[in-house]
């Protein structure tokens, strides 16, 4: 496999103590996957996520709120969990850790014919 590439994804964590960090893994026409660190970050008060794609993200290490529209109650994420989010789902990230790095992996798709397990 000469076009096969080995990366870590907890290499040169850069330091998002000023602002998250995005940084893009994987493109094709009909998929994305991002690595983005958190330290301390949340989204603006007023800022929601509507996006077109559907994403499925998981956190590799810290912890995490996300607030969906509609919802009174966030939902606290820790290392190892994921979350399916549909196509236009409202949400916002209440809180990331404030002491330490939070990795997120984040898979964006168009969600067409998606089966998710839960639980």
């Amino acid at each position: 496999m000469p076009n096969a590439t080995l990366a870590n994804l907890f290499a040169a964590l850069p330091d998002a103590t000023n602002g998250e960090v995005f940084d893009e893994i994987l493109r094709s026409p009909c998929l994305r996957i991002e690595r983005i660190v958190s330290h301390g970050q949340s989204s603006p008060e007023t800022g929601w996520y509507d996006q077109q794609p559907a994403e499925w993200v998981i956190l590799l290490t810290g912890s995490a709120e996300i607030l969906f529209e509609n919802e009174e109650t966030g939902r606290v994420l820790k290392a190892g969990d994921h979350l399916y989010i549909p196509p236009h789902c409202r949400h916002r990230v209440v809180w990331t850790e404030q002491n330490a790095e939070t990795v997120w992996l984040a898979v964006f798709f168009d969600g067409r014919g998606v089966h998710h397990k839960t639980g």
